[in-house]
């Protein structure tokens, strides 16, 4: 079975310009201190940061690129000599203060939750630092601190993204907090759906994905995971009728095909087996050939001479 690794924001591509002109909203009218987070790699940050100047031009924008790992961030606005003139200022690189402070971690084996016994659990000191500077940033930059709503779920739930790191159940937190603030978001009832498969609480996650698909129903990836929690629990029926639900919306969703093949090995049902495996390979050849020929899943079919010529092509 194709256990599709964790995709915290499959969704997001498919609408990129709502995306981005939720973030120039946010960016425009929030008034005072507020912090907002957006996840990308370096290169689409800086393509980010180009195109909010661009479409931002009544706002001072200046940006801090950070190159190494920092735990006070106050320390390097406060030395920017037009700190009080600022509007938005984006800080750039702030993944290096993460892996820094995981590989802390794993190499002196802290338990996050005793280390930092704070509202988010096992929170970054860097982010740590940034919220308890709130008051000094009111004082001393002549900002009022108006954290909107919006902004304080962003933030909960990119600190729901530690599930990355393996962190579940700091990361299930997180989306709870985020979700007490906007109940309706899909994304973050997915990913407390996945972190909660992670955790082989399959029931738990299968009213997660519910939750995401009463909101979007059309959320095939929603869909196809539930199915793989569905099946975890033996439900092989259900996590078939899970991923027709994903194939109706996306017909050439590769990772469906191939797990129903999977759920059909599982029943013996040979016919039904090669005829979605068939479907699969037809989408993905290379990949998903290889999957097969060492899948547990078919080891009741690996003897059958039409399912060794689909692997074999």
């Amino acid at each position: 079975m194709a256990l599709e690794l964790t995709k915290l924001d499959e969704d997001l591509p498919s609408q990129p310009d709502e995306e981005y002109q939720a973030l120039v909203r946010t960016l425009n009218f929030t008034e005072g201190f507020g912090l907002l987070f957006v996840r990308c790699s370096p290169a689409g940050g800086e393509q980010l940061i180009t195109k909010i100047k661009e479409d931002i031009n009544n706002k001072n924008i200046e940006v801090i690129r950070l190159k190494q790992a920092v735990n006070n961030l106050y320390e390097r606005i406060d030395k920017l000599d037009n700190k009080k003139e600022i509007n938005i200022l984006f800080i750039t690189g702030l993944e290096h203060s993460f892996y820094e402070y995981e590989e802390c971690k794993r190499l002196t084996g802290w338990d996050s939750i005793d280390r930092y016994l704070y509202s988010w659990k096992g929170v970054p000191p860097v982010l740590i630092n940034l919220n308890q500077q709130r008051e000094r940033f009111k004082d001393n930059f002549n900002a009022e601190d108006h954290q909107t709503p919006d902004i304080q779920y962003d933030l909960l739930f990119n600190l729901g993204n530690l599930q990355y790191a393996g962190r579940n159940e700091d990361a299930i937190a997180s989306y709870d907090e985020a979700l007490s603030i906007k109940p309706d978001y899909h994304q973050a009832w997915y990913n407390r759906g996945y972190a909660l498969r992670n955790l082989g609480r399959y029931e738990d996650a299968i009213a997660s994905y519910d939750e995401a698909l009463s909101i979007k129903p059309d959320y095939h990836q929603a869909w196809y995971n539930r199915g793989i929690a569905l099946q975890n629990l033996g439900r092989n029926e259900d996590a078939i009728a899970s991923n027709d639900q994903a194939l109706s919306i996306k017909p050439d969703y590769q990772s469906a095909w191939y797990n129903k093949a999977c759920y059909y090995a599982l029943q013996g049902n040979i016919e039904q087996t090669l005829e979605n495996l068939q479907q699969a390979i037809n989408l993905s050849p290379d990949e998903n050939r290889e999957m097969a020929k060492t899948d547990s899943d078919f080891d009741s079919i690996r003897d059958d001479e039409r399912f060794q010529g689909l692997i074999q092509g």
